[in-house]
């Protein structure tokens, strides 16, 4: 039930600001005006979008005898001796050519600027500019700057003199042909000329927050006179698209709450499982529970998002909701992202679901013909009226007699469209959709802004936090003997590679495969190990988790396939090679598969081995990793680091693509809630471009 892309989209909420074609700026032709177009810039509007990466404060203006070392001035000088041309024009030569220095000096001092490469701007003795660079001591004595930004002293300058914005990389820019000098130049024609035709969507938007109105707000981003203002125009911008964002998402919401749904009331069967279970559960769980009953028997449709911490007791959670529709007598659909996940989870509830006296099927693929066509029929007859599955389920011949609840696990691993077409076999079935990771506040409202969210933030009581630690590869072999130990001890190990096999990737990450023959006959030997990955067929891999799961195998070499869902109580040990190439999130989720037994004697070890540079971003998370087991501190970390688009591969399911909000505007994000649910709720009575 998220936002759907062609529902709402950045890009398309942002279409109203000057929609003027780039040709209209002097300098931009077609045939610029298509390589522009490549890159999403074809209006005015577009190019003003795209907000500047950085900034170089260029405003401090010194003479040259005041200047300091290494720090970014600038200074208005005199040219006292222009540089020479080069001989040959154009002419390329395969000689280096000497570099090219102009003497400048203001009456304080005197100084030179040096090109290399035979770039330079065109300068003539006795003109007076503006120099913008670093000064440096050359040759000792004398002082210089390299490339320099110069430009003609006056008003309006763009280049020098101010806080200056950078739009990329040279690297970035080169594919455009421009360069930031001629960027910058362009947006502030496009300022100059365009940007007083621009209406308020909504004039009074920004002002309990002390934001600026639009043109403020793209003047002060671009050609900002303080790096104070540039943040304010910043955030105005961002609230204008999280408001477009939170419209379209209590749009989403005000209609499923206007649709009649299936009212499941019944709860006998929920107590007597409840009852049951050997454990009490955790504060957190009885009021999940409560949450998701109550909105189960409302006559509008269920439609609530349920995450939580690793290890926190969704499974249980779920079950209550299965058996409250199964006992009003309709049918439930699980879908899981992959087949272990969902024959675990048939495992698990079968064993429960004998409170609703219900038959229950496993829907996968690869299935034979007659097989399949027998269960389909049992389920369109209504007789089975619990079906977990993977993928398969989306097919066209899988219909459902009366489906009263979805259940969608991981969802961060489906898209939009898919988990639309499950909602669809159902009239307005209850969806509750699953993650076995923390959401930050933030991400869950952007993402999933028009469900009702319910959080699992404690685990169950007498578990010993799991022991993460970060080891270099050199330290290998003692990481494999410290894995030998525990097994010999009776205890359970994951081993995990980001690969298959080599062929996979890069040959400095480790594969599975190779890792698995090697450890057979070499550090592991004589313990029972079995390969496990995404490529082996449903029966190998059910057998292999089976023996796993018994305690017959002692050891799983793996891929990611046993991230989530997997519940082996006397694993106690989970070491992961090339441990940088996965995200944070992803590595949290793996650890949570050991340390499962709920024995406070029990310590259980995450270890990861990588060998990033101590500055590296991936040292960053791995750190975070062994210094914290929350995982709402964690995703959040993850957040930052790598940013929405990136986090659970959000893109892929359905995050939208925001241009200027980021992970730090929680407030503007809270603010264009609370903003976008009264223009719904008053829908008609406000006039504004979100209509």
């Amino acid at each position: 039930m998220e936002v759907k892309e062609e529902e709402w989209n950045a890009q398309r909420q942002w279409a109203w600001l000057l929609p003027v074609s780039v040709t209209e700026l002097e300098g931009v032709g077609a045939r610029r005006a298509a390589v522009l177009g490549e890159f999403g810039v074809q209006t005015v509007g577009q190019l003003l979008l795209r907000l500047p990466r950085r900034y170089i404060d260029r405003s401090r203006v010194v003479p040259i005898r005041d200047a300091p070392l290494g720090e970014e001035v600038t200074l208005i000088v005199s040219v006292l001796d222009s540089p020479g041309q080069q001989p040959g024009g154009r002419r390329r030569s395969f000689r280096r050519r000497p570099p090219i220095r102009a003497r400048l000096g203001d009456g304080t001092g005197e100084l030179e600027c040096v090109w290399f490469h035979g770039h330079h701007p065109h300068l003539n003795q006795g003109d007076t500019i503006a120099v913008s660079g670093k000064i440096e001591r050359y040759e000792a004595r004398r002082l210089q700057i390299a490339h320099p930004e110069i430009e003609p002293v006056g008003d309006g300058a763009i280049h020098t003199g101010a806080i200056v914005p950078v739009y990329g990389s040279g690297e970035d820019l080169k594919a455009t042909g421009l360069t930031n000098r001629r960027w910058r130049s362009l947006v502030r024609a496009a300022l100059n000329r365009f940007v007083s035709d621009i209406a308020e969507p909504l004039p009074d938007v920004g002002e309990g927050l002390g934001l600026p109105g639009i043109q403020a707000s793209l003047q002060a981003v671009h050609a900002p006179a303080s790096m104070e203002e540039a943040e304010l125009g910043r955030r105005r911008l961002a609230l204008e698209e999280l408001l477009g964002l939170q419209t379209a998402l209590a749009r989403r919401r005000q209609a499923r709450l206007q649709c009649r749904g299936i009212q499941h009331t019944a709860r006998v069967s929920v107590a007597q499982f409840v009852g049951s279970l050997p454990f009490s559960l955790t504060r957190a769980q009885q009021g999940v529970i409560e949450e998701i009953l109550d909105d189960m028997a409302a006559p509008s449709p269920m439609c609530r998002l349920l995450h939580g911490e690793v290890g926190s007791g969704k499974t249980v959670v779920a079950l209550c909701a299965v058996l409250a529709a199964l006992e009003s007598g309709c049918q439930v659909a699980l879908m899981a992202p992959t087949e272990v996940l969902a024959e675990q989870h048939f495992a698990t509830i079968s064993r429960h679901a004998a409170f609703a006296q219900v038959s229950n099927a496993l829907l996968l693929g690869g299935r034979s013909s007659s097989d399949r066509r027998e269960l389909l029929a049992a389920v369109s007859s209504g007789s089975v009226r619990l079906v977990v599955g993977t993928h398969a389920l989306l097919q066209d011949d899988v219909r459902f007699q009366r489906l009263g609840l979805i259940i969608v696990d991981e969802q961060h691993r489906f898209g939009v469209a898919q988990r639309e077409v499950l909602s669809q076999k159902g009239d307005h079935a209850d969806v509750l959709v699953m993650t076995a990771t923390p959401i930050p506040r933030s991400l869950a409202m952007t993402l999933y802004g028009d469900l009702e969210v319910s959080t699992l933030d404690e685990v169950p009581s007498g578990r010993r936090p799991v022991r993460t630690a970060l080891r270099r590869s050199h330290q290998r072999p003692q990481v494999l003997e410290f894995v030998a130990q525990e097994l010999a001890q009776g205890r359970q190990a994951y081993l995990v590679y980001p690969m298959i096999d080599e062929e996979d990737g890069a040959g400095t990450l480790s594969s599975a495969t190779s890792a698995f023959n090697d450890l057979s006959k070499g550090p592991l030997a004589g313990f029972d190990l079995r390969l496990l990955h995404g490529r082996m067929s449903s029966a190998e891999k059910s057998a292999v988790m089976s023996a796993f799961s018994r305690g017959g195998c002692q050891a799983l070499v793996c891929t990611t396939v046993v991230e989530v869902g997997l519940d082996v109580p006397c694993a106690t040990l989970m070491v992961v090679e090339n441990a940088d190439r996965f995200g944070l999130a992803q590595l949290h989720q793996l650890r949570g598969r050991v340390g499962r037994s709920g024995e406070a004697q029990v310590q259980a070890y995450c270890i990861l081995i990588a060998d990033p540079d101590d500055d590296d971003i991936a040292m960053q998370r791995l750190q975070v990793l062994c210094q914290t087991a929350d995982g709402f501190t964690i995703a959040q970390k993850d957040l930052e680091l790598r940013g929405p688009g990136e986090l659970h591969g959000t893109r892929q399911a359905g995050m939208p693509g925001l241009l200027i909000a980021g992970p730090a505007d929680e407030d503007l994000l809270l603010a264009a809630r609370e903003q976008a649910i009264h223009m719904v709720e008053n829908a008609g009575r406000e006039e504004s471009l979100y209509e």
